[in-house]
């Protein structure tokens, strides 16, 4: 039996409504200890999935909410167990006494992420599915909570499970031959099973070619900003930002670390990062902030190189350039676009370059339409595109294992001994949806999650 637990489902702010939760045997024995039911029924004989009227109490027995109970009855609920949410307004205050009053009743807080955990173990969704819960919870646009609710739906299973099943066909037929050789079955003739081979390596290369999407889908494009000092760095920070999110003066150096922001370039999430103004300098906290803005520039995805187009190149700007360099790409923002123009294009080694007014907001827009046309993606955000670290990496070693196996077939290698790669195969796949994994696995899965969730 599932001992029974609690947690508020819902935020910690005040708002309209706030959710109780609670699941495991006896959970409407232990509301039945706080609630009462308007129509002096008991909440264990309220009608499934109904909305019950009633009262709610503290842990002194005094009256502190009138809200609405629902009891849902297993294994027909999110957890697989039985499941009673308590609707009240959403105070913190009333919710924290509620949820007392249930802890002195019987149950016990929840875990971070123990009501989707009960879920996975008790059958209701796979691993990749659980995994989803939480990507939906932190979306940050719409594809990437359409791709999360895809998931979630068992989109990723889908996909997945094909495969498995083709390859425990193959290994079940060798081992039914192996173990009954005097019944009726087919010989096991390895080279049979190449082009299904073939055709599983192929189903995991197009999931694996999804991640590199996937990773800006949910985690967004990492994009630096890059100059010497006084170019609007910080000014064009704050008008992507749409505040103030940095101090601007015309002192320079007046940035000396990175600053970062979440900002958005059409469907395009990124995070923004400001950086010191690079240029050679003695003051040793500005030469630190500076090799800060280097490094930064190697670990984006994208470099800002920002120039002012009022002022000719000089040696700080020929640095930033080189640093810019080091970004897998880079788009140069000629800024100030208000003034008159002493920058060229021909003066600038770099493909894409946009006049801008961090002032005036002028060419913006240009500058979210090359991001877009550089990360935004056709791929239907359904739950088939990978977005999760462990699962892709289950994914490649499912994929490394099947290489094996066809290698090793084509170098006429015994059956048994091709079987094994094959095998080791199915594991990383059962990995991926949870048939195979380990409790350690499973603990830090969940360690992600949310109280209530």
């Amino acid at each position: 039996m599932a001992d029974v637990i609690a947690a508020v489902a819902t935020g910690k702010s005040p708002s309209a409504i706030g959710i109780l939760r609670l699941s495991g045997d006896g959970c409407a024995d232990v509301v039945g200890k706080v609630f009462r039911c308007q129509s002096r029924m008991t909440p264990a004989q309220a009608p499934n999935r109904k909305l019950v009227l009633g009262t709610l109490l503290d842990k002194q027995g005094r009256e502190i909410d009138h809200a609405l109970m629902v009891y849902t009855r297993a294994p027909h609920t999110y957890t697989g167990e039985d499941t009673v949410e308590l609707q009240c307004h959403g105070s913190p205050a009333v919710l924290a006494a509620g949820l007392e009053a249930l802890f002195q009743a019987g149950a016990r807080q929840a875990l971070a992420g123990e009501f989707t955990k009960r879920a996975f173990l008790n059958g209701q969704m796979d691993l990749t599915s659980a995994e989803a819960v939480v990507d939906l919870i932190d979306a940050q646009t719409a594809d990437a909570a359409a791709n999360a609710a895809g998931q979630v739906g068992g989109a990723m299973a889908r996909k997945i499970e094909p495969i498995y099943s083709e390859l425990t066909d193959i290994c079940s037929h060798y081992h039914a031959v192996l173990d009954y050789p005097d019944e009726d079955i087919p010989d096991f003739r390895l080279k049979d099973f190449e082009r299904t081979l073939v055709r599983a390596c192929g189903e995991l290369d197009k999931l694996l070619a999804t991640f590199d999407r996937g990773k800006i889908l949910k985690n967004g494009v990492k994009i630096a900003l890059l100059g010497r000092p006084n170019v609007g760095k910080s000014s064009l920070l704050n008008a992507l930002a749409g505040y103030d999110r940095v101090i601007v003066t015309e002192i320079p150096g007046t940035t000396r670390d990175s600053v970062e922001e979440t900002v958005r370039f059409g469907k395009v999430l990124a995070r923004l990062v400001d950086t010191a103004g690079i240029r050679t300098t003695d003051d040793k906290v500005e030469a630190m902030g500076v090799a800060r803005s280097i490094e930064a520039a190697r670990q984006s995805d994208l470099a800002l190189l920002v120039c002012d187009g009022s002022q000719p190149l000089n040696e700080a700007d020929r640095q930033a350039i080189e640093a810019a360099k080091a970004a897998p790409q880079c788009i140069a923002l000629i800024n100030k676009s208000d003034l008159p123009q002493r920058l060229f294009r021909v003066q600038l080694p770099f493909q894409t370059q946009i006049s801008v007014c961090a002032k005036t907001g002028d060419g913006l827009d240009r500058l979210t339409a090359s991001i877009e046309r550089l990360y935004a993606s056709d791929l239907p955000c359904d739950g088939s595109i990978l977005t999760n670290a462990r699962q892709a990496g289950a994914v490649q070693r499912a994929r490394d294992a099947l290489d094996r196996a066809l290698r090793a077939m084509s170098s006429g290698i015994t059956p048994d001994a091709v079987l094994t790669d094959v095998e080791t195969a199915m594991e990383a796949l059962g990995e991926l949806t949870g048939k195979t994994v380990r409790e350690d696995i499973t603990q830090r899965i969940f360690e992600r999650f949310c109280v209530g969730k």
